[in-house]
């Protein structure tokens, strides 16, 4: 049964996705990220000093935690205000990048009135 537009939870619909939603996913691409960059820093500073008293694995994963944590943070927060704008900078944007319009060969321009 093929399911109406808009009726996906989380999926937005023909609105698109509200500022939770945006918060939301940048938060997840922010967390995944930091913990491939968590992942990397702890495991290279684990290698040069060593694990220290916590282990290696509580060392590695207290590195990727706190790297995901503050990357998901700022992205969730940098992706909410990036990509939520005014409607006059939106009508604005669409004025600018809309399709030129192209006047039939017989249309004739209106002459300005001149006081000549």
């Amino acid at each position: 049964m093929p399911v109406p537009v808009g009726a996906v939870p989380g999926g937005g619909g023909p609105h698109g996705p509200s500022t939770f939603d945006k918060l939301k996913m940048g938060a997840m691409m922010g967390g995944s990220v930091g913990l491939i960059i968590g992942f990397i820093f702890g495991f290279t500073n684990i290698i040069r000093f060593g694990p220290g008293p916590n282990g290696m694995l509580r060392t590695l994963g207290q590195y990727m935690l706190g790297s995901a944590a503050t990357f998901g943070f700022f992205m969730g927060i940098g992706t909410t205000i990036r990509t939520d704008s005014s409607p006059i900078a939106t009508e604005a944007f669409g004025r600018i990048h809309r399709r030129p319009l192209i006047l039939p060969r017989q249309y004739q321009y209106p002459r300005a009135s001149r006081d000549d």
